[in-house]
């Protein structure tokens, strides 16, 4: 058994692999539309949306590590083994085949793509394009052991290339200055920015490729499992690093786009137009080599996760029929529409967060307040209800009627509920009660 510490190219490999496979087309568009809705309150917005989009993945990654887990089940089994299966379930359907990887091919070809196609073919460009994408990292992800090398030396670099050609000339060569701010970014910017933050899904994602970083770390000769747990700091600290600086730019990118063009319904037309006014026809071959890049990266990684996970969860089931699987239904989810796909995600985002972070954080203090199921447990029961009532009132304007409007009358009577953090002073409580509990019935391990 070897005990040395990773060499510091294997780290900063590692740490572009993970930069890679947190960093997709979603991670484009959202900080933009941030930087647009918030306008002048463009550093406070950005403010909160770094504490959701890049502290809560880096702390993500840091429980991975501090526990020593394999991934997000090992984690979530501390609540209990039933809650485990159906945590992890909801979080791979998430990030995977239900809305992440499906959102991958529609954003890319909206973005990168649409405007190469006539306006008659729109749909039928869609599902060609869709079908080429899923089978490309369907082909990548069969070897999961090959990730490192395709995401963290080759696409990832490529990427990051492409991107800074267009970051570079927002910085030296201005559109404007923003605008006033609106919707939620005019009173509350910081909140808002933190609960947009929710869209990159990268705390999902922090729990879901612990297990792609810890296995790229044990093929590079490392087993010892405090070391694991250090490497796994490490190369999260260069991933989190990247995706600020660039989370950055592009909200200042959304910001100043407003001197030039007026606001659109997501960051995509925004990249669009910024891109063709820097680079003419140019741009719109940049940015679809960059959002196509952006995408199929993280959708490796994703199905590649997804199989590795599953396959732990079932082992009955082959790797191969699982990566199958998770290419497939995407495809179909794909083609509804990128609007479509965001309205119904965002509910569901609401829901499943609260449950990440309190996950997260709660594994963060287990050195302190230890592992027991009644902490672990207690302060999930106290977050779920008021996360469900979150994640409804998320859902559109129309449907907050009858029985709906009724629950969330109910959600209304909690601190910050208006802005999708019900759920905090409920787990609050339930940490204060679960903490109790675990003290006087006594602790689990």
């Amino acid at each position: 058994m070897t005990t040395q510490k990773l060499s510091s190219r294997n780290l900063i490999v590692i740490g572009m692999m993970l930069f890679g496979l947190f960093f997709g087309a979603g991670n484009l568009i959202f900080p933009v539309f941030v930087g647009q809705q918030a306008g002048t309150h463009y550093w406070l917005a950005l403010m909160g949306f770094l504490i959701s989009g890049v502290g809560l993945p880096l702390l993500g990654v840091a429980a991975i590590g501090i526990t020593k887990s394999a991934g997000v089940f090992q984690l979530a089994q501390r609540v209990n083994r039933f809650y485990a299966y159906g945590f992890t379930v909801l979080l791979y359907l998430c990030i995977g085949p239900l809305f992440a990887l499906p959102r991958l091919a529609s954003i890319s070809f909206e973005v990168g793509l649409s405007p190469f196609v006539a306006t008659a073919h729109q749909t039928s460009g869609l599902l060609i394009y869709s079908i080429g994408f899923f089978l490309a990292a369907w082909w990548f992800a069969r070897k999961p052991g090959k990730i490192m090398v395709y995401v963290g030396q080759f696409l990832t670099p490529a990427f990051l290339i492409l991107l800074a050609a267009l970051l570079i000339l927002v910085v030296v060569k201005p559109m404007g200055s923003g605008q006033a701010p609106v919707g939620d970014y005019v009173k509350a910017p910081v909140i808002a920015g933190f609960t947009a933050g929710y869209s990159t899904m990268d705390a999902l994602a922090a729990l879901a490729f612990g297990i792609i970083v810890v296995n790229a770390i044990r093929e590079l000769g490392i087993t010892e499992p405090t070391r694991i747990a250090s490497d796994t700091i490490r190369a999260g600290s260069i991933a989190i690093v990247l995706m600020a600086l660039i989370y950055g730019l592009l909200g200042l990118l959304g910001r100043n786009a407003l001197g030039q063009f007026s606001r659109a319904a997501n960051g995509g037309p925004v990249l669009a137009n910024v891109a063709h006014y820097y680079f003419g026809a140019f741009g719109n071959l940049l940015l679809a080599l960059l959002v196509i890049l952006a995408c199929l990266k993280t959708a490796i990684g994703l199905i590649t996760a997804f199989g590795d996970t599953f396959k732990q969860l079932f082992p009955r089931v082959p790797y191969a029929m699982l990566i199958i699987l998770a290419s497939a239904a995407p495809l179909i989810f794909a083609n509804i529409g990128l609007n479509r796909l965001l309205a119904f995600s965002t509910p569901l985002l609401y829901f499943i967060y609260p449950l990440a972070i309190t996950l997260i954080l709660m594994s963060l203090l287990t050195p302190i307040l230890g592992e027991s199921h009644w902490l672990f447990g207690t302060v999930t029961v106290f977050t779920l209800i008021p996360a469900l009532l979150d994640g409804l009132n998320a859902l559109p304007a129309s449907l907050h009627q009858g029985w709906i409007n009724n629950i969330l009358a109910v959600g209304h009577l909690l601190p910050g509920f208006s802005m999708g953090l019900g759920w905090t002073v409920p787990s609050l409580i339930g940490l204060a009660v679960g903490w109790g509990l675990s003290v006087t019935v006594g602790r689990s391990n």
